[in-house]
């Protein structure tokens, strides 16, 4: 655009009011001085925009062209200043969520309820996807935040801790039992059992494995499966032994439903917080860092 905004802005309510008195009144500046801008900007264009006469001024044709023009333009500039000022007077804003399946169920969903029922007016968007695809898409600026379990390297993220979580191997009693009735009472449970994992790309299966190799554990009879869900399932009904996170099979051990495996080293707790690229923060992710904050995370 050659010319400035406001001779545009001056043309444009002098066209709405046909007169360049009531103009004047409108936008708090004098005759002589919209006459001024009229004249320059017509001069610049070229064209004639008004002819004048007793009654005040009427737009030419090529005056009706650029009014056509301006008035789309300053309707648009009208409707973002309104969007704008709803998104301040309402805490709108879009909070874009990295995060696994079994983290989004079991931590995820419990908390954003809270965070939901005190800014109802952000847009949620969750990306249900591995926690190393989270990590590279908090890097890119893709997302705002993740939850993850916290990296060894986290540059260039900052970590919010929000939880500890426990691995641990769990079975059906009825299970453990017929494999030692089966087995014999001294047997290896990882040699003679049939041991549920989750699949290798995941990163928690990646961490028991660092375990096993570190215990010299080899277990023998593997099943894998997809998702965490599926591998309490498969436990539960007594398909084998699972690995699975102890906060979320606690009432299942209460009930008794399921039993942990003693184990001659515990497997070292993981913390699981929130992570977000700190050069690219928006507004609702400094609501849901408030909100975090003010429940003591």
């Amino acid at each position: 655009m050659e010319q400035n905004l406001s001779q545009y802005k001056i043309f444009y309510e002098v066209a709405k009011a046909g007169n360049i008195s009531k103009a004047a009144k409108e936008l708090y500046i004098s005759q002589p001085a919209i006459s001024k801008s009229i004249s320059k900007l017509e001069d610049n264009l070229g064209v004639s925009l008004f002819t004048r006469n007793s009654r005040g001024v009427q737009m030419t044709d090529e005056g009706r062209l650029l009014f056509d023009h301006a008035h789309s333009a300053f309707e648009a500039l009208t409707r973002g200043e309104h969007e704008l000022k709803r998104i301040k007077d309402f805490n709108i804003g879009h909070l874009r969520i990295g995060v696994s399946n079994t983290l989004c169920k079991y931590i995820l969903l419990p908390y954003l309820k809270g965070f939901i029922e005190k800014y109802p007016h952000i847009k949620i968007t969750i990306e249900s996807q591995s926690t190393s695809h989270t990590i590279r898409m908090l890097e890119q600026q893709n997302i705002d935040l993740g939850l993850i379990a916290e990296p060894s390297n986290k540059r260039p993220l900052l970590f919010l801790p929000f939880m500890d979580i426990q691995d641990t191997f769990v079975a059906t009693k009825s299970y453990v039992d017929n494999l030692y009735l089966r087995e014999g009472a001294d047997t290896d449970i990882f040699q003679t059992g049939n041991i549920l994992l989750l699949d290798r790309h995941n990163m928690t299966r990646k961490y028991i494995d660092e375990y096993l190799n570190e215990n010299q554990i080899i277990p023998n009879q593997v099943l894998e499966v997809t998702t965490m869900d599926l591998l309490i399932e498969f436990a539960k009904i007594g398909l084998g032994i699972g690995c699975v996170i102890r906060e979320f099979v606690q009432e299942e051990l209460d009930q008794g439903t399921l039993v942990e495996i003693p184990l001659a080293s515990a497997i070292k707790k993981r913390t699981v917080g929130f992570a977000y690229n700190p050069s690219g923060t928006s507004k609702a992710l400094e609501n849901f860092l408030n909100f975090s904050n003010c429940l003591n995370i």
